[in-house]
């Protein structure tokens, strides 16, 4: 069995970005129904010396979406923290990442495969290929805020398990 860059790719983002909106509205609706601001979730950090729950969302999105363009565009940098995001919007970046990749195919994908790309953070830069930053930067980057956001969410009591973290697996039909 081969497998392709998209689905090492594309099809785990999607997978995971669908598990994170799951969680994102279990999160609302638990705040909500026990009158916690949405805005203290957002600003919640798990260690003093962490970014909060805001930033470990669009840096979701950022590994996700923001990767693959990153990929097609030859160059990938840190997100923008410029705008403050409140939970309304960091659903909405986590449902438009989940949108904008599904209209890539596999066979635009699979075409990045080789192709030179540059992660650059100021000066500092480093030189991938598509496949080894996507497997050996983006996902291990991706999954790390990932769960980060959902320990966040636990941390609050938000009554989530490691089935709404895992999202729709891939099952043998």
């Amino acid at each position: 069995m081969s497998i392709s860059l998209y689905d090492v790719s594309v099809r785990s983002y999607l997978q995971t970005l669908g598990a994170a909106s799951n969680v994102l509205a279990k999160g609302r609706s638990h705040c909500e129904a026990n009158g916690t601001e949405l805005s203290d979730v957002v600003e919640t950090s798990l260690y003093p010396d962490m970014l909060p729950f805001r930033f470990q969302i669009v840096s979701v999105a950022h590994h996700s979406l923001g990767a693959i363009r990153g990929v097609e565009s030859g160059l990938f940098e840190p997100p923008s923290l410029s705008a403050e995001l409140d939970y309304q919007a960091l659903e909405n970046l986590v449902a438009e990442a989940q949108s904008e990749l599904q209209k890539y195919t596999q066979q635009d994908v699979d075409a990045f495969e080789g192709k030179d790309v540059q992660f650059k953070m100021g000066k500092f830069t480093m030189d991938f290929t598509a496949e080894g930053f996507l497997m050996s930067f983006s996902l291990p980057n991706f999954y790390f805020h990932a769960t980060t956001a959902y320990d966040i969410l636990r941390m609050q009591g938000v009554a989530i398990g490691k089935m709404d973290y895992m999202g729709q697996m891939r099952l043998k039909t």
